[in-house]
């Protein structure tokens, strides 16, 4: 098994508060909060121009690698997870690793997923670590540019901010030992959660929740009892932060105090694949130590795409 040895996140300047948006949205700004969790997102812009999706990997690339110790040449690859890529070839991992500094040559995937992107690549990381050395994931999303566009649907719309996350993977030292991981997938569901080539974002918001908080449960207590570790014995659950709501019915079904479940929802709003890096580059910084904790990873999204990891701090 690897270890996670850093994490790393960027938010955009820009707050868009739900005053704002309700305002935009004819809706009420205390209606948002209590369908979503969340009071405010970023939005992607730099000096009133807007932020590129590489420029925003970029930032959160290089704060994962400051806080790893590392520079660009000990990378050995890069995997980049996204839904919001601007164009449909080449993905942006490339471009990122070349403005990262890494030297040509250096391998990097993209993975086209939404939300549960950052997980699966963590994953695979886990795997290739052994002969690539440090591999850097990062999930990033422009999700504003997508959700806010007219005629926007005020369900989808309330729900969505921008920014990117990292982690770095290495196959021999770091803060965390990966344990073991699960990972899923449904394709029966395609329709239910979709962005068109059009841009055209659609979600059957009663199947998607309904199906999240059946198959996240199910995906951690796989593993839970894969390694004879209880609820209890899980420090924190880091998911990825689709809705306050959905975290906490993950929580009680897995057994969980919702005090358990990292989140940074009420501030960030759902980004997407980025989204669960994002909340784990916070929770980290906030700690002294991770030895001895118990770290759950969990995430769903399009495809269905889901799955669950465990960590333990040294």
């Amino acid at each position: 098994m690897s270890f996670i040895r850093a994490f790393g996140a960027y938010l955009p300047e820009t707050i868009i508060t739900n005053d704002q948006l309700a305002s935009r949205l004819g809706c009420e700004a205390e209606w948002i909060f209590k369908a979503s969790g969340i009071r405010e997102r970023r939005q992607a812009r730099a000096a009133g121009e807007n932020e590129t999706l590489v420029e925003m990997a970029v930032r959160a690339g290089r704060a994962c690698l400051e806080h790893a110790g590392l520079t660009p040449d000990q990378i050995g690859m890069v995997i980049m997870s996204t839904g919001t890529a601007p164009r449909r070839f080449p993905g942006p991992a490339a471009e990122t690793a070349s403005q990262l500094g890494l030297p040509a040559g250096v391998a990097t995937l993209d993975v086209p997923m939404a939300s549960a992107g950052t997980l699966f690549a963590m994953a695979l990381a886990d795997q290739l670590a052994a002969r690539y050395g440090n591999i850097l994931v990062i999930g990033v999303e422009k999700m504003t540019e997508i959700a806010w566009r007219e005629p926007a649907d005020p369900n989808l719309a309330i729900l969505f901010g921008d920014g990117a996350g990292a982690c770095l993977i290495s196959p021999n030292s770091g803060i965390a030992e990966i344990v073991d991981h699960t990972l899923q997938s449904d394709g029966s569901f395609t329709r239910d959660l979709r962005l068109e080539h059009d841009g055209t974002l659609c979600m059957e918001g009663r199947s998607v929740i309904l199906q999240a908080s059946r198959k996240i449960p199910a995906a951690i207590m796989l593993l839970l009892e894969r390694h004879k570790w209880s609820a209890a014995d899980v420090n924190v659950l880091l998911m990825h932060q689709a809705n306050q709501n959905l975290m906490n019915r993950v929580a009680q079904a897995v057994g969980m105090a919702q005090d358990r479940v990292f989140s940074v929802i009420e501030k960030t709003g759902n980004t997407s694949s980025a989204s669960m890096l994002i909340a784990a580059a916070e929770w980290a910084h906030q700690q002294t130590s991770l030895s001895g904790k118990r770290i759950a990873f969990a995430a769903f999204g399009a495809g269905f795409h889901w799955g669950a990891l465990l960590a333990r701090g040294v």
